[in-house]
């Protein structure tokens, strides 16, 4: 086994060597049948609709008392902003 054999292992750990390679590639040439592809996790849906990302600038103080709130609470900053924004606009 090459040395990048060895370090290269696909997100199950099976090792990513050249025949696998050459098996994944045959597959694709051939073509995937959509309908039967499984759906991956992702995201969970937010609201009645796809959510939106929209950049806000904090300065140091205002994200660090964001960083802290997140993680006395075990949550993501996004989590927080989205509460926050939910009960100081009074919707659901």
């Amino acid at each position: 086994m090459s040395e990048r054999e060895r370090d290269a292992s696909t997100s199950g750990g099976v090792p990513v060597t050249d025949d696998l390679i050459d098996r994944l590639v045959t597959e694709a040439e051939e073509g995937y049948d959509v309908t039967a592809l499984r759906r991956r996790g992702g995201r969970r849906p937010m609201g009645s609709a796809a959510a939106e990302v929209v950049p806000v600038r904090l300065d140091p103080e205002l994200r660090a008392a964001l960083l802290r709130r997140a993680r006395n609470d075990h949550t993501s900053a996004s989590e927080v902003i989205r509460r926050a924004l939910q009960a100081w606009l009074d919707v659901a």
